[in-house]
């Protein structure tokens, strides 16, 4: 089913956004997805996150790039659960990974940490506490996959199996081998990871993306389009669905997939 109530360690099991307009960012994915925000302050009672929701199910999250935060660009950042949060920070580091945040416990929720791999792309890890992650996966307007975009893809995938034990099916396409990591739910693969693609400008950084299902990949791009944002590429028919990357007003990336076939969940 869909609907998720836990997570296996090192799955994949929550994105945010942290955007400098978080009320311009709340407008468009509210009119785009039909999530609804719900806002979270701190003891003090300042704003300090946004959670969204679908048909009131929990979906993703957002947060404000403050002062301190002011040369980050807008991004989605993807979360693995984690059994324990303290072991896998000394996991990374001696995998070659780097600490951006060290472990820190989020009031009741559970416990965060953010790390790049060796091939410097940005991660979290998230050991539950209160918050479970999302609540819906794999349906249409919700979150779907997370994929690694890679300028050193061997780095990559060595680093991720010593701190996460991920072991690979690799997928022979025409340019490239797609790597899914082994597992997830119904054994349909938790990530993927893949080299960065040639036309890609070099100053793009290995990067993780995420991916929303769709019920209609064309509506949902000129949509996008109404609302202020634009589009890297697509929609584009590939084996698996229907793909576009689209870009948010506030400039965050994204992408969609309208499935070649109903999902399972």
């Amino acid at each position: 089913m869909p609907e998720r109530s836990s997570y296996d360690h090192g799955t994949p099991s929550w994105i945010d956004l942290m955007t400098p307009d978080t009320d311009g960012a709340k407008a468009f994915y509210g009119e785009l997805f039909g999530w609804t925000a719900k806002d979270m302050d701190g003891p003090d009672g300042e704003y300090i996150y946004t959670n969204l929701y679908k048909d009131e199910k929990l979906v993703c999250g957002m947060g404000p790039l403050n002062d301190d935060m002011a040369d980050m660009p807008p991004a989605w950042t993807s979360y693995i659960n984690v059994d324990d949060a303290e072991q896998v920070a000394k996991s990374v580091e001696a995998a070659g990974g780097q600490v951006l945040m060290p472990v820190m416990q989020v009031m009741e929720e559970g416990t965060m940490a953010l790390f790049t791999d060796p091939a410097g792309a940005a991660f979290g890890v998230w050991q539950p506490a209160n918050h479970k992650g999302a609540g819906i996966v794999n349906e249409p307007d919700t979150y779907s996959w997370n994929e690694l975009m890679s300028r050193d893809i061997d780095a990559s995938k060595a680093f991720y199996t010593q701190v996460f034990g991920w072991e690979y099916d690799e997928m022979d396409m025409e340019t490239m081998t797609y790597s899914v990591v082994k597992g997830g739910h119904e054994d349909e693969g938790r990530a993927g990871l893949m080299p960065m693609p040639a036309e890609i400008p070099e100053q793009v950084p290995s990067y993780w993306g995420v991916y929303f299902t769709v019920a209609d990949a064309d509506a949902t791009v000129a949509r996008a389009k109404e609302l202020g944002g634009s589009v890297m590429f697509g929609p584009d028919d590939t084996p698996v669905g229907r793909l576009a990357a689209i870009v948010d007003p506030q400039g965050g990336n994204f992408s969609i997939m309208q499935p070649s076939e109903p999902s399972k969940g």
